[in-house]
């Protein structure tokens, strides 16, 4: 049987090697290879000459999303493959040598996958070209990440075999070549279309969802191999030719049609029911090839997801009224939305997702102008036949009541997770481009029910600033922020309100003191000094116009805020706007800041005083931040920074240099190292400061919160998603004249050699 299928695959792969369309193929194939190819190599070499970082070299020219040449080729074998199976049996049935066949004694299997094989052999040889890019890259990037390259390979070969058999299958309906090359090609646009269609019903969606060919190479392409993608390959080329076997049995056996749907039907049942086993989480297997394991969670998120014991429910609360989030009702929404969980299914397979839709009163105010005489209701029906949504889904305001108070969040999105034990935690969206919750997010809010988490006092009693608050929203503190991303509350901490009237309590980790505005009583003194003497974190933040009522504070520490306020002259920008650039000594306490520094990125102070020690109170200190070294002084004379004009005068005592606006202190108490942060200013981190955007400038103030409160809380949050920088960070070719050597080389020379090999061929082949 082997040898059979083997002579019937030498002799086709003959058939095709001897026409000039697996040539040409070939050709093209090769040059738009080598165009993405030399196109994405040549701008890493632009970007390694210009001094830019090129890690992640290997990936950006082979797997990247827009231009990458793995992504590139998998859209163009939509085209090739159709031309080449089109033939295959068609041919058999049009010239009538079928009947030959049919008269020895072989099979139809053996027919069929012998014919399959040479389209195989055919894939090898396509993908030997993507090889011989691989080698290219081995040879010329420093570190060069093969095996995802090789597993991206590997998932353009298992498409090229599925396009095949899906050929051969189209190619045996009909004896017209032509005709099965387009039926080829409306099949193959159907399965890349079938993943969007009636996504409205649950068991529907869950079917065309699986069937969908689109983006099941794209795994494979970013460095994953999953069963789930594997099987999928396996069991859509074992369809398409038992299908083509059964075509085939029904015209060689001349069986009756009714028999022949009974069989097609039964192997596609058996085909979907494999689909079925194989899509359970339960069941996946999976492999990250990238050297990073970029698709694959860090460990401290495999961590925490590790010690979420029992089952777990995330269940998605959408408001069809919610302002901008309409569309998340539609039924196209939600595959995409559950594959953001995809990597947490692979290390907690019993986790269910569910999605509950209802309307009701939200802030919706454009909503409120379009249709200000409709109740809710019919609000929501005017939105549904905008969207083309079933109204007849959405629970009413009274319903969703009865099943889940959501005044807290708002009535906006928002999932809920519970566990089986019946702890919940909130998972929010929020308002930025990114709009969904990161790996950092979603483990922060896993991380809430399975640790102890660290809790943030905010001090109230002499008007410091405290949580957001309508009444001066640009005033308060990012902490409790829920559409904030990088509010305390949505990075894994605990937020509330601590007076000095009493005792701090135990729990408290870190104390934040913001701009306080009178001074403290001695026995408020007396409570926060016993606070500090323990060994709490603190992070005291003031403002140039509360140095009188901040200074004894500082003091405690052995710093004062600088009399005057600092200032920078720069024509783009007022006079008291400074930017605070990190130090190096800032690497050491988190990697944020090293990040910043890295990049070049600063923090925008608005008024902003300089820190002095004064006395040394046993603190090992690190300035974190500092003012710029030119252009930069100490004011002491001007107050109006928009009509006055500032001018340095060395008379009264302004020295032009640079100054620490924010340092970090720290000190062995007991067991402990307490951790303390002082700042110049506070309004850096307020919703103003933080939502505000300067021409110009690289500003990332609220890196200082993700770094400040990753240090205070001992670097228990926010999580820590780091994974190392990628290697391949190194192009051995680094001249132009190179780089046209390699480009010309795969666009020309090689295109040019396969097709002296063409000529050649049919040449031998007339000789014959």
């Amino acid at each position: 049987m082997l040898k059979m299928i083997r002579n019937i695959a030498r002799t086709e792969l003959q058939m095709l090697f001897y026409s000039p369309i697996a040539w040409l193929i070939l050709i093209v194939f090769t040059i738009q290879a080598g165009v993405l190819f030399s196109e994405q190599f040549s701008r890493m070499v632009s970007n390694q000459a210009m001094g830019y970082n090129i890690s992640g070299s290997s990936l950006y020219i082979f797997a990247y999303p827009w231009g990458g040449v793995l992504t590139g080729i998998q859209g163009y074998l939509y085209y090739y493959i159709p031309l080449l199976t089109m033939s295959l049996v068609s041919r058999e049935l049009s010239t009538g040598s079928i009947k030959l066949l049919y008269s020895s004694p072989i099979t139809n299997i053996q027919i069929i996958v012998g014919k399959f094989a040479s389209v195989m052999v055919y894939g090898i040889v396509m993908m030997s070209i993507l090889l011989l890019l691989w080698v290219v890259g081995f040879t010329t990037i420093k570190h060069f990440d093969w095996p995802a390259v090789l597993t991206g390979i590997l998932g353009l070969y298992l498409l090229v075999c599925a396009y095949g058999a899906i050929g051969i299958f189209m190619s045996s309906l009909t004896s017209y070549q032509i005709v099965a090359a387009i039926g080829t090609f409306a099949v193959l646009m159907v399965l890349n279309m079938v993943g969007g269609w009636w996504q409205d019903y649950d068991l529907v969606r869950d079917i065309t969802y699986w069937l969908s060919i689109k983006g099941r190479s794209g795994t494979f392409i970013q460095g994953l191999i999953c069963s789930e993608d594997i099987l999928y390959f396996l069991i859509l080329v074992a369809l398409f030719l038992a299908l083509t076997v059964i075509r085939l049995n029904a015209v060689r056996q001349k069986v009756r049609l009714s028999i022949t749907l009974g069989r097609n039907f039964v192997v596609i049942l058996f085909a979907c029911l494999l689909g079925y086993f194989s899509s359970l989480p339960s069941l996946k297997v999976y492999y990250d090839s990238t050297e990073t394991k970029q698709n694959t969670l860090t460990p401290n998120s495999q961590e925490v997801v590790s010690k979420l014991d029992g089952k777990l429910t995330i269940t998605t609360y959408i408001n069809m009224l919610d302002q901008g989030a309409s569309w998340y009702a539609a039924g196209h929404f939600l595959k995409p939305d559950m594959n953001r969980f995809e990597k947490y299914l692979r290390f907690k397979p019993d986790m269910k997702l569910k999605y509950v839709y209802y309307y009701d009163t939200t802030y919706n105010p454009q909503l409120d102008k379009r249709y200000p005489d409709l109740n809710l209701r019919e609000k929501m029906v005017e939105l549904c036949k905008i969207y083309g949504i079933d109204s007849n889904k959405f629970k009413t305001p009274e319903e969703i009541r009865s099943i889940i108070d959501l005044s807290g969040e708002g009535n906006t999105f928002v999932r809920q997770i519970v566990r089986e034990n019946g702890e919940k935690a909130w998972l929010r969206i929020y308002n930025d481009m990114q709009k969904f919750p990161s790996e950092r997010e979603i483990t922060a809010a896993f991380k809430r029910m399975v640790m102890r988490l660290p809790v943030v006092g905010f001090l109230t009693g002499h008007g410091e600033r405290g949580f957001i608050s309508n009444k001066d929203r640009d005033y308060s503190l990012f902490a409790n922020d829920k559409k904030f991303r990088y509010s305390l509350t949505n990075q894994g901490f605990d937020v509330e309100y601590v007076s000095l009237d009493k005792e701090i309590p135990e729990y408290i980790n870190i104390l934040v003191i913001a701009e306080s505005k009178d001074k403290f009583s001695a026995s408020e003194n007396e409570y926060l000094q016993r606070y500090i003497d323990r060994g709490g974190n603190l992070l005291v933040l003031g403002e140039p116009k509360r140095r009188d009522e901040m200074n004894p504070l500082f003091a405690k520490f052995g710093f004062e805020l600088m009399e005057g306020q600092l200032v920078k002259q720069d024509t783009n920008l007022q006079a008291d706007v400074v930017l605070s650039y990190p130090t190096e000594e800032a690497d050491s306490i988190a990697y944020d800041f090293a990040w910043m520094r890295r990049y070049e990125y600063v923090i925008v102070t608005e008024g902003v005083c300089g820190l002095r020690q004064i006395e040394d109170k046993g603190y090992n200190v690190i300035e974190l931040f500092r003012s710029d070294t030119t252009g930069s002084w100490n004011e002491l004379e001007t107050v109006d920074f928009i009509d006055d004009t500032v001018c340095l005068n060395p008379l009264v005592g302004e020295i032009e240099r640079s100054y620490p606006t924010l340092v970090a202190l720290t000190r062995q108490v007991g067991d402990r190292e307490q951790r303390i942060i002082l700042s110049g200013d506070a309004d850096c981190i307020s919703n103003s400061g933080l939502m505000g955007k300067k021409a110009g400038i690289q500003s990332s103030n609220y890196t200082f919160i993700m770094g400040g409160f990753f240090w205070l809380s001992n670097n228990e949050a926010p999580i820590d998603v780091r994974r190392p920088r990628p290697s391949d960070n190194k192009i051995y070719i680094t001249t132009s004249s190179g780089v046209s050597v390699v480009k010309w080389s795969l666009v020309l020379v090689l295109p040019l050699l396969l097709l002296g090999g063409g000529v050649f061929t049919w040449i031998r082949r007339k000789g014959r």
